[in-house]
């Protein structure tokens, strides 16, 4: 059974589509923002409160067998000595507090079946030093910290928790926001000479879930770029 989070647009709505071509009846997934009609497998949650994660575990019928996907995220631009405390904030609520409770939600499950396999989308921007992006890359590092000490608490038990540090991807927030003639100057960085393709994403997802030896790693799907 797949979990996502963010399921209603860019990378997280290509994975739900891609899953959901195979098995539809054992796809979920949830939105916030984004209207998405026709599609009952995917519901709105507010993945910053418990509760509202909680509730959706527990409507889903006969739940086994856990992938859970955590794609939701959201970005703030602005240097620091300038930004909005609050919206500041609301970038840790998400991209942290919000994984964590969806992590939360399913943990007990998981290791009552002794079976599940989470996956974090996290970004190689912690790494690369970038002007005006403090909060989402002080969001994406701390799930390193959070899969390294889950997957200690849970890898005897047939769980596994993996992040995959993503760069630049021809889809979703990560490149809408970038202008197209610094697109062709970041491509220039990274030695393969592309950004990457939402397959290469999904290819990677498919290989943490049926490889239960990778355990508390973060991958880097970035072409090269340092």
């Amino acid at each position: 059974m797949i979990l996502i989070t963010g399921a209603s647009r860019g990378l997280g709505k290509y994975i739900f589509d891609k899953y959901n071509t195979f098995d539809e009846k054992n796809v979920y997934g949830t939105s916030n923002n984004t209207q998405v009609e026709g599609i009952p497998n995917i519901v709105k949650v507010d993945i910053t409160d418990f509760k509202s994660v909680e509730n959706w575990i527990l409507s889903i019928d006969n739940i086994k067998d856990i992938t859970l996907i955590n794609c939701a995220g959201l970005s703030y631009n602005s240097f620091a000595h300038k930004a909005e405390p609050e919206l500041w904030k609301k970038v840790i609520e998400v991209n942290l507090i919000g994984t964590f409770n969806c992590i939360r939600a399913v943990l007990p499950l998981m290791r009552q079946q002794k079976y599940g396999r989470i996956i974090n989308f996290s970004s190689v921007v912690p790494k690369k030093p970038t002007p005006g992006v403090s909060a989402y890359s002080a969001s994406k590092s701390a799930l390193w910290g959070l899969t390294k000490s889950i997957s200690a608490e849970v890898g005897s038990l047939n769980i596994t928790i993996n992040n995959i540090n993503i760069g630049y991807v021809n889809i979703g927030m990560g490149i809408e926001q970038v202008p197209p003639e610094y697109q062709e100057v970041i491509k220039k960085q990274i030695p393969s000479g592309r950004f990457c393709e939402p397959d290469e994403i999904f290819d990677t997802v498919e290989f943490l879930r049926n490889t239960p030896y990778v355990n508390g790693a973060s991958i880097d799907i970035n072409g090269g770029l340092v």
